[in-house]
């Protein structure tokens, strides 16, 4: 290696905004899970006055992360911190949404304290609700930081710019991607390796509607890719395994891939 290229490297270190580690970032986010959810780590408070300061603690947390990331300089952090915390009620209400819809959905799920502390796509989705927040506030790269940890920690990948309404499970979850413009209903399942894609990757996309509307109630079976902004599955639609979808489905209609499947018998030796 030459010098030039110990200069460019150099260079490129002095050069590249602050932004806190990603470790700084997702254990903020895990506090907040956890202080709304024990059932992931108990902790021991006297009283209510200590889980209002763990919030006020938090809150100021979030303000000198703001801080500290270069795109947020002027994004007013501590009204950005302030007005995040004043949803977290709603957050922790629609989250709660999520679990009674793993309970009542999942066979196997034995209990709320089984989904909180077990179930990866709890994990992704408690995640991507707090994402989703800081991105309606416009927070820059902080949303995406989240939901990619989460994205590394499960194999779920939701982009924070994704609408997802409550009563929201992915099941076994490994491998689902959800797009930045998909917008999802009430009660809709997902089992592992749904897409909810785009047609294209064209960059003079980057302002339209790119990934699928999903509405109330669909179930979508493991394998199934589903791609394009018009793209509609409509209520009650049941999508099959390992579909491939670039155009919208009716309401209460069930879509199936019919493979040829041959089986051979042979003489036990």
């Amino acid at each position: 290696m030459d010098k030039l290229f110990f200069q460019h490297i150099f260079d490129k270190h002095q050069n590249t905004e602050p932004v806190p580690p990603t470790k700084e970032i997702s254990a903020w986010a895990l506090r907040i899970i956890r202080l709304l959810f024990p059932e992931q780590t108990k902790e021991y408070f006297r009283s209510e006055e200590e889980i209002e300061i763990q919030f006020k603690n938090l809150e100021l947390e979030l303000r000198n992360i703001l801080i500290s990331t270069y795109q947020c300089k002027d994004c007013n952090p501590e009204w950005r911190a302030r007005e995040f915390f004043e949803r977290i009620p709603h957050i922790y209400e629609v989250l709660k949404t999520d679990i009674q819809a793993i309970i009542e959905g999942d066979p196997a799920a034995k209990s709320e304290f089984e989904v909180i502390r077990a179930y990866p796509g709890f994990y992704a989705i408690s995640f991507y609700r707090l994402a989703h927040e800081l991105h309606l506030l416009e927070i820059p790269l902080l949303p995406r930081i989240l939901t990619e940890y989460a994205h590394s920690k499960t194999g779920i990948d939701i982009h924070p710019g994704a609408q997802i309404a409550e009563h929201f499970f992915i099941d076994h979850g490994t491998g689902v991607v959800i797009g930045e413009t998909t917008v999802i209903g009430k009660h809709v399942k997902l089992y592992q390796g749904v897409t909810l894609g785009a047609l294209s990757v064209d960059k003079a996309m980057v302002n339209t509607k790119r990934h699928p509307t999903v509405k109330d109630y669909v179930v979508i079976y493991s394998g199934a890719t589903i791609l394009g902004g018009k793209t509609v599955i409509n209520e009650h639609a049941v999508i099959g395994g390992n579909v491939w979808l670039t155009k919208s489905v009716p309401a209460y209609a069930t879509v199936y891939h019919k493979p040829e499947i041959t089986v051979v018998e042979r003489e036990a030796v």
